[in-house]
């Protein structure tokens, strides 16, 4: 029997209004690395920190609808770190909308950021 086939990555594929904007505010204040943009004016961009991508798609209308706004107790991304208290240091000194400080739960610790799209991001260690 062939070993199964291996996966190599993963990206979550948020829908948002502005991709350029999006893909700038991950860049400029969650660190993140644009990869690139796709067709002009752009309906699609990627950006990548310490390899993990996030994509991001052009809505069709203006409405976004959040995990939340589905489901109350719900996020949208959940992001692992080893250095949480340095990444909430550096997100803070950014000027991210970050929801209360770093809390400690059964699983570990965490903290949570709103994007500019209001995507609601999950911080844990």
């Amino acid at each position: 029997m062939s070993k199964p086939a291996g996966v190599i990555g993963i990206a979550p594929v948020l829908v948002v209004t502005d991709v350029v904007k999006t893909a700038e505010y991950y860049r400029d204040t969650l660190g993140f690395n644009i990869i690139n943009y796709f067709l002009d004016p752009p309906v699609y961009s990627m950006v990548e920190r310490d390899g993990f991508q996030i994509h991001f798609g052009k809505a069709d209308g203006i409405e976004l609808k959040t995990n939340e706004q589905v489901r109350k107790i719900s996020c949208d991304l959940i992001i692992w770190v080893p250095e949480i208290e340095d990444l909430y240091n550096e997100l803070k000194a950014k000027n991210a909308d970050i929801e209360g400080g770093i809390i400690m739960r059964s699983y570990g610790r965490e903290f949570i950021i709103r994007d500019c799209n209001g995507y609601k991001i999950l911080v844990c260690d």
